[in-house]
């Protein structure tokens, strides 16, 4: 089936008229739509799978910087009442990209979710999820880089790593978790779960924590993520 045209676009670099983005914004957003389309391609996905990659890559921010108000009003009911501002540009880009034709389901559940995640993604939206945080751009800091060396080959596993540190991130500024932020780590637990050996007790109550390191490298106290245990 041929690309909507408004994907075929992005896939090809150009943005959305209705993108509401500055030039720093847009060029994170190129960044990350490169960073999609090396890992598709080295994965050997299909043409056209590879253009959608990118494509997503390049849609995720297009209202980025659009008026949380505005952005609230083109969401749907329920994400309008549960969503904070600053996560509302993915489901209202999704949206608009709907209402003018896109029906690449998977896409734009990338799109909409790449705050958040969503327990229903398939490898593009972890990829977005994971490339949105990584992508070179960011002043991540040495933990990224032997990550991204285990990309895309261990997506699963980086998936779940980029969801522990936002999680912590939420935690440590006194955000709320978000369902779909829940439920998707919850889903990439039972995943990771079903490709390991059995462990010990031990060893399985410390993996179903999350923990992050101090600064001087040592392990601080578990902050244990709502409805994991």
């Amino acid at each position: 089936m041929a690309l909507h045209p408004l994907v075929a676009d992005a896939a090809g670099g150009r943005f959305p008229s209705w993108t509401i983005a500055g030039r720093r914004r847009r060029a994170h957003m190129e960044r990350v739509a490169r960073l999609l389309g090396s890992w598709a391609a080295e994965l050997g996905l299909a043409a056209d799978d590879r253009r959608r990659w990118r494509a997503a890559g390049l849609l995720h921010d297009a209202l980025r910087e659009a008026p949380r108000e505005e952005l609230r009003r083109r969401v749907a009911p329920g994400d309008a009442r549960i969503l904070p501002g600053r996560v509302l540009h993915g489901p209202a880009a999704a949206e608009l990209l709907r209402t003018q034709g896109v029906l690449d389901g998977e896409l734009l559940a990338a799109v909409a979710r790449h705050t958040t995640g969503h327990p229903d993604f398939g490898s593009l939206g972890k990829a977005l999820y994971v490339a949105d945080l990584v992508e070179p751009g960011r002043p991540l800091g040495e933990w990224r880089r032997p990550l991204v060396a285990r990309l895309p080959a261990e997506l699963e596993q980086a998936t779940r790593e980029v969801a522990e540190r936002r999680t912590v991130r939420s935690l440590r500024r006194g955000r709320a978790i978000l369902p779909d932020a829940v439920d998707f780590w919850n889903a990439l637990v039972v995943v990771g779960a079903r490709r390991r050996p059995v462990r010990t007790d031990q060893a399985v109550r410390r993996d179903r924590r999350i923990t992050h390191r101090g600064r001087n490298g040592g392990e601080t106290d578990a902050i244990p993520l709502p409805g994991v245990g």
